[in-house]
């Protein structure tokens, strides 16, 4: 009975990590090459440049904008990350012809491209799919330090959250509907 106990005590603390809710923070503080910023929210948001599509063009933050954009950082090794899948094409589904976009974000290494191809094709992901390859600055912009990670934009380039909801956590459906209705 104790070894239950303590077992279901650790499931409980490991998925309460993983599910973590976001905080509700106003600014984050971020490193940067020169000095520390803050990625606040209704600012700028950190962009990414030229980061590679799954169909071999280039996607940089800025040609987004005018809609929403909704931000997976994600690999294919996260199993957490892979949980999120099935939810982020319903997502997809949901809000298909809103203003939003539905943008993955791969940080896989470089080693792992052909694997990252051969995932989007077999699991028939949406949205726009891209490959950061040896580019951390999004990441480290974002303090990202661990995955999967959801950040939200707004139509104008500004932040609206830097740490937002999974698509599996029924709250996101909500938030994304009050900002598109």
């Amino acid at each position: 009975m104790i070894q239950k106990t303590v077992l279901l005590i650790f499931v409980i603390t490991l998925f309460s990590c993983v599910n973590e809710k976001p905080k509700d923070v106003k600014t984050k503080v971020i490193a940067a090459p020169v000095k520390i910023q803050t990625v606040a929210i209704g600012k700028p948001a950190p962009q990414f440049t030229n980061y590679e599509n799954y169909d071999g063009t280039t996607t940089s933050l800025k040609d987004l904008k005018g809609k929403y954009v909704y931000i997976d950082v994600w690999a294919t090794w996260c199993g957490p990350c892979r949980g999120e899948i099935p939810y982020l094409q319903k997502l997809e589904e949901h809000f298909k012809g809103k203003n939003i976009v539905f943008v993955s974000i791969s940080i896989d290494k470089q080693s792992a491209h052909e694997k990252w191809k051969k995932m989007i094709a077999d699991k028939k992901m949406g949205g726009i799919q891209l490959f950061a390859g040896a580019d951390k600055s999004f990441t480290a912009a974002y303090r990202v330090n661990s995955i999967p990670r959801f950040i939200l934009i707004d139509p104008n380039g500004n932040v609206v959250a830097s740490r937002t909801t999974r698509p599996s956590q029924p709250q996101t459906k909500e938030l994304l509907e009050k900002l598109l209705n």
